[in-house]
């Protein structure tokens, strides 16, 4: 499935209390068929799996890019 970028959130930008907060908000905002890319300084892992507990099936990801400096992942919210 081709996912049109919406917005980008570069995580770096916030603070650690937020940055979930931030991104989920960003993934909210999404209509189906759409995606986030998410930028990062490291893995996201642990972000993975939140997504996969609250939103099981509901998302795509992506890696565009896999460090060692940078993580770019293509979030998308499917149909």
């Amino acid at each position: 499935m081709s996912q049109t970028i919406k917005t980008t959130v570069n995580a770096t930008e916030y603070p650690p209390q937020l940055k979930h907060k931030t991104i989920f908000a960003a993934f909210n905002g999404l209509e189906p068929g759409e995606a986030m890319l998410l930028v990062n300084d490291h893995d996201p892992v642990p972000l993975r799996f939140q997504f996969e507990a609250m939103h099981p099936g509901r998302f795509t990801w992506d890696y565009l890019e896999q460090g060692p400096d940078v993580f770019r992942v293509k979030i998308g919210k499917t149909e």
